[in-house]
């Protein structure tokens, strides 16, 4: 599979899309007023504790507070006044190591004061999840560290291996060294780009990861929360950590500072890659050079059509996302179950790539095209979950019910691309429709008749948009003049280009002033 990396930088914001095979899947939008936080480590202080949510409130000094579930509470480390995965899948083990996450969760229910967390506490946590929509950041006490090719997590003697490296012997070649440099207290994981790492390599990162732990005590113990005490990457530099492996053929970015910045980072980290690193410099903008800004366009889109000309419209609300897939222009020669079938495993591949391109989370809900047979429903089923393995973030999915009805769920980290990209309309706040010609002209009349059951006013001007101007001098009853008749008033019609179309004011001329919240 082609891989490539591209990076766009502005004045206003910097944006990195990644393509496989040509095709846009991932694309992260970062401005400077929304600068990244997640894996950022901070020192606390305890705001809330409430059992009843089995949560806590910590405050860490950037707004919000952040959210601390009971459930992201392991051991008594974190208090600082008293086999295994990488990347998103890997999370360190502590405490009972024979008992997973989930029961421990379990576990916090039945004992809801488990964690001895009390309200002015300092508290080292880190942040698993973005602030999103007015909440607060989501946060844990699982602190580890992130490094090129190993990840640091202290407090735990737990060695972790990727899952995304196969090869046995190569697993316990990497098990063995892990466990011959890793320092008294700490675990370690090794992350999928340490595969064929000599140890030479692998104890210089971690002895960058051990600096950095060292410089964070120092911050740790000498300055009162909340403060942070350790900053993760930027985006751009943590994609590159990330995402910057061998199957990678190419990373352009078109800011000479962002190339220098990379570049630099690359000769210390992976020489190797240094000559995949170009700097672009043409005239034309280079998401236009390279097709990015056409995948762009349709991922902000709620229709995406599909070769065969169905298509799919998603939907995104507070509670959950909805995907409708729709038929379309799509003509089939075969039955309807046939037909069905077709369109949803092509929609099912739509979606998985719409999912991670739009980075959509939460409780999703799809809504596939009737099927009546089960071996049917099983072939889309696996289609998409086929496909959602090529997706970093976690998912879980369930199998289609009796409706065509398929639930799942989608790790949310940051923002989904259309809130980042995008800003709520002030005319419609965010419903995406406004109000009728047609129902604003009664709500129009309602007015002049309240106004004229308590006013003796005989000359007024209404301010509406042009089109509406339009509106109500057509047809077959002009209603400014019905208005006239019926209430002895003289209403003269201000056409103003700056009004919304489902607005209007009205001016007393007599007063010389707006009249229209009065009544």
């Amino acid at each position: 599979m082609k891989k490539d990396i591209f990076i766009n930088q502005t004045h206003k914001e910097t944006r990195i899309a990644i393509h496989e095979d040509d095709v846009l899947v991932e694309l992260y939008v970062e401005k400077p007023e929304n600068i990244r936080i997640v894996g950022n480590i901070y020192k606390g202080v305890v705001e809330n504790v409430l059992p009843g949510m089995q949560a806590a409130f910590v405050d860490i000094g950037i707004g919000a507070n952040a959210f601390l579930p009971f459930s992201e509470v392991e051991g008594e480390s974190f208090l600082l006044d008293q086999d295994d995965d990488d990347d998103e899948d890997a999370k360190p083990k502590r405490g009972n190591r024979g008992r997973s996450r989930n029961q421990n969760h379990r576990h916090d229910h039945r004992r809801p004061n488990a964690p001895k967390l009390k309200t002015g506490q300092q508290i080292l946590v880190q942040v698993i999840k973005e602030p999103y929509m007015g909440k607060g950041a989501r946060v844990t006490t699982n602190i580890s560290l992130p490094g090129r090719f190993l990840v640091l997590v202290p407090n735990s003697n737990s060695i972790g291996i990727s899952r995304k490296i196969y090869n046995n012997y190569e697993r316990r070649r990497l098990r063995r060294s892990c466990q011959e440099m890793k320092p008294e207290g700490f675990g370690l994981i090794a992350r999928t780009v340490t595969e064929g790492k000599d140890d030479e390599t692998l104890g210089a990162d971690l002895n960058n990861l051990m600096d950095s732990y060292k410089r964070m005590e120092k911050v740790v113990k000498s300055k009162p929360g909340p403060v942070l005490v350790y900053k993760d990457m930027e985006t751009v530099s943590s994609l590159i950590r990330d995402l910057f492996t061998n199957d990678v053929q190419k990373v352009v970015a078109d800011n000479k500072g962002m190339y220098k910045q990379i570049s630099s980072y690359l000769k210390g980290a992976a020489p190797q890659l240094l000559d995949r690193l170009v700097h672009y410099n043409k005239k034309l903008p280079l998401f236009d050079a390279y097709n990015v800004q056409k995948g762009i366009d349709i991922s902000m889109a709620r229709k995406v059509g599909m070769k065969s000309g169905a298509s799919i419209v998603i939907e995104q609300t507070e509670a959950l996302v909805s995907i409708d897939v729709n038929s379309g222009k799509f003509i089939g020669r075969k039955d309807h179950e046939a037909n069905a079938v077709k369109i949803n495993l092509e929609a099912a591949r739509a979606i998985a790539q719409q999912l991670r391109l739009r980075d959509l989370g939460g409780l999703i809900v799809i809504d596939f095209i009737d099927m009546s047979r089960e071996d049917n429903k099983k072939k889309v089923y696996y289609e998409l979950r086929r496909e959602l393995r090529k997706d970093r973030a976690k998912v879980a999915v369930s199998y289609i019910s009796d409706f065509g009805l398929l639930e799942m769920t989608r790790q949310r980290i940051r923002l989904s691309l259309l809130l980042s990209a995008t800003e709520e309309c002030p005319v419609c706040k965010g419903r995406g429709r406004i109000m009728s010609k047609a129902a604003l002209t009664t709500q129009i009349e309602g007015w002049f008749r309240r106004f004229h059951s308590k006013k003796r006013e005989f000359r007024l001007q209404l301010v509406v948009n042009p089109e509406l101007a339009k509106f109500l001098r057509s047809g077959r009853k002009n209603v400014v003049r019905s208005i006239q008749w019926q209430h002895f008033i003289k209403v003269e019609i201000i056409e103003d280009e700056s009004k919304n179309m489902d607005e209007f004011r009205v001016i007393s001329k007599k007063q010389g002033k707006d009249i229209t919240d009065d009544y």
